[in-house]
């Protein structure tokens, strides 16, 4: 049975268990309406608002990010997008291409409805491996609005360094920063600032660690409901220095929601940042697709794998189940396509 958001104790979206049970293109990238003001303007002191929600006259909900979860309107018991990644995910497992030791999570909702259009293991924490760098980038400018910290051009580079290439040493140097704006370690301060901070938004998430030599770092941890909470206030500007988050996560990459997703039309925008390790291949991400009445349509879409044991083969390991990211985010877009009549 697939849980909806309206349930009243503190997670939005139980745990949907049927799957698990049975075991750059720079070219997309063209910036976002006005980002290229937004590099002047949010250089080195507070950002102004960049509201994704004004540019679509729609308006953010004028109620608390928590009660705008609980009240989302809930996906059908028969929900075909779900249906539909099962089966697929199922054949992937008869076949060899998903092993039976590694568990998946597939999270998609649509800002245009506000209805979770599919949430399968949602709920569950998974290995965060480089997608926890956003959540460090956020406890990061918490600390910059609250006056400790200073976001320098050289914090800027550093910071697209983080982001855009993913670059270890760079996650560490902010970690390192978080940790002289408390007793605390590094990683322990950024968890803190972010549940102290949002409450509601970062229920599943563990940081306990620095990027590790060789990058192989397994304890960090978060859901994909995590990930759509943390992509769902982004969106409506209710995070420090969003626009900044939002034109960082913005910069040219080799993502799996798009880069090599043949169904996902090639106007289609994309904020989100992907995550690697031998053993878990995943992306979390907002996609802005068109519409053909030239309306946009943004929606969130986050896919994870985890293997329980490290791949033998890494290379060929990440490639295969990037592309299987690569494909359900294909049939994400074609469920929305057939609901909005995408281009």
């Amino acid at each position: 049975m697939l849980f909806h958001p309206t349930c009243p104790d503190t997670s939005d979206i139980e745990s949907y268990d049927a799957e698990s049970c049975s075991l750059t293109d720079p070219s997309r990238r063209t910036f976002l309406t006005g980002i290229g003001a937004l590099l002047a303007a949010t250089a080195f002191s507070s950002v102004p608002s960049f509201s994704e929600a004004a540019q679509l006259n729609r308006k953010p909900p004028d109620h608390s990010l928590i009660r705008d979860f609980r009240t989302a309107r809930p996906a059908p018991r028969v929900n075909p997008l779900t249906v539909n990644i099962e089966s697929h995910i199922k054949s992937l497992r008869q076949t060899g291409q998903v092993a039976a030791n590694e568990q998946t999570a597939w999270l998609v909702y649509d800002f245009t409805t506000r209805q979770y259009l599919t949430a399968i293991n949602a709920n569950r924490p998974y290995q965060s491996a480089s997608m926890v760098k956003p959540f460090i980038a956020l406890a990061f400018f918490h600390k910059v609005r609250e006056g400790q910290l200073p976001y320098t051009s050289f914090q800027r580079n550093r910071m697209e360094a983080m982001i855009q290439r993913s670059d270890n040493s760079a996650t560490n140097y902010f970690i390192a920063l978080l940790n002289r704006t408390s007793r605390r370690s590094g990683p322990a301060e950024a968890e803190r600032t972010l549940k102290q901070r949002h409450p509601g938004i970062f229920r599943n998430t563990r940081i306990v660690e620095h990027i590790p030599s060789g990058g192989r770092t397994y304890r960090n941890k978060a859901s994909a409901l995590d990930y759509h909470r943390f992509l769902h206030a982004l969106w409506y500007d209710q995070l420090p220095y969003s626009a900044e988050l939002k034109r960082l996560m913005h910069l040219p990459n080799r993502d799996r929601v798009y880069s090599g997703a043949r169904g996902v039309a090639r106007q289609t925008q994309v904020i989100d940042k992907t995550g690697t390790t031998a053993q878990l291949c995943g992306d979390m991400g907002i996609l802005i697709a068109q519409g053909r009445n030239g309306r946009r349509y943004p929606y969130t879409f986050v896919g994870i794998i985890e293997k329980a044991r490290s791949a033998g083969n890494y290379g060929a390991w990440k490639d295969a189940r990037g592309n299987v990211i690569r494909q359900v985010s294909s049939m994400a877009y074609a469920h929305l396509q057939r609901m909005h009549n995408l281009v």
